[in-house]
């Protein structure tokens, strides 16, 4: 019997859910909010393969002349292997909308064609033109989204870039699944245990430690970061994780906003509208990253004035 403390409405999809099935997989979510302009791009890899992209903008570009400013760099769940940028764009028109940032999703490669580090290879590329641009990212993500997030975050800064503020949500932080929520929340709650296990070693075949300091964010160091807003849910197999997350950056030097909101399940930040609650937590989040992002980066713009990605035809 499900607890009397998850929210009414996941429950009852819960209870009409199939009891296995990757979150973040396409399946019918309502058109998001309508804004100022939404393009389809592409980046060019050094291969020459394409990266496909996706950039909200909710307000008119700025000015010609005006510098450059943030631009939100969105990283989408799916366990690794699942997601796209018609999964996530209900949220990435929100966080548009809230933060009134342009936001640039990815449509990053995944396992088990593409193990690691593809997928951070695709959000380096992007946040490189960003910083070569005279921009700033501000690294975004969900899940797994936000466990690659995090490790090009650390990358970026060794390379001397600038970064505004990240934005962690129900992210995956130990590859090796160890900890005591994995199994109290691990079958049954909308993210399984057992599939993601399967989905980590298709995108990290090897469980070396050399392998899990570089990809598993609680096997591995990282230098003081920009301050970090974590958001966790009460009912998600990564909830214990996310709170060794934030402990362990805060002991590296890095401020971390750490926000549960335990009446959730895992990815309710594309359950906005299923759960009213649902919704004012994913408000809440994007509310205050907003107020970050112009608290911590005050001399930037709030819009893009030159065209950083060219369109993809």
């Amino acid at each position: 019997m499900l607890s009397p403390r998850l929210d009414p409405n996941l429950a009852h999809w819960l209870a009409n859910a199939p009891r296995h099935g990757t979150p973040g997989r396409p399946r019918f979510r309502p058109a998001g909010p309508e804004l100022e302009s939404v393009n389809n791009l592409a980046l060019r890899r050094p291969d020459g393969s394409e990266l496909p992209c996706r950039r909200y903008r909710s307000r008119p570009v700025a000015s010609e002349g005006t510098p450059p400013g943030i631009t939100v760099v969105y990283i989408h769940g799916g366990s690794f292997i699942g997601g796209d940028l018609d999964t996530h764009d209900r949220a990435c028109r929100r966080i548009a909308l809230s933060t009134e940032y342009e936001v640039l999703a990815l449509d990053y490669r995944r396992a088990p064609e593409h193990p690691a580090p593809a997928a951070l290879d695709d959000v380096l590329l992007a946040c490189r033109g960003i910083t070569d641009a005279g921009g700033i990212p501000a690294l975004a993500g969900d899940s797994a989204g936000g466990l690659i997030a995090l490790l090009a975050a650390r990358l970026l800064l060794a390379e001397g870039a600038r970064l505004a503020p990240l934005l962690l949500i129900t992210p995956n932080a130990d590859l090796t699944l160890s900890l005591p929520s994995v199994e109290e929340f691990g079958f049954g709650w909308g993210l399984d245990a057992e599939e993601l296990r399967g989905n980590i070693a298709s995108w990290l075949p090897s469980r070396s430690p050399r392998a899990l300091a570089r990809f598993s964010p609680l096997q591995a160091r990282f230098p003081p970061l920009p301050t970090v807003l974590l958001g966790r849910a009460g009912y998600d197999p990564l909830v214990d994780e996310g709170q060794a997350l934030a402990e362990r950056l805060r002991a590296q030097g890095t401020v971390v906003h750490d926000r549960l909101f335990p009446t959730l399940l895992h990815g309710f930040v594309n359950f906005d509208a299923l759960s009213p609650a649902a919704r004012a937590a994913g408000d809440t989040l994007f509310t205050e990253f907003a107020g970050l992002l112009r608290r911590e980066t005050p001399d930037i713009h709030s819009t893009s004035s030159c065209t950083i990605f060219p369109q993809f035809h």
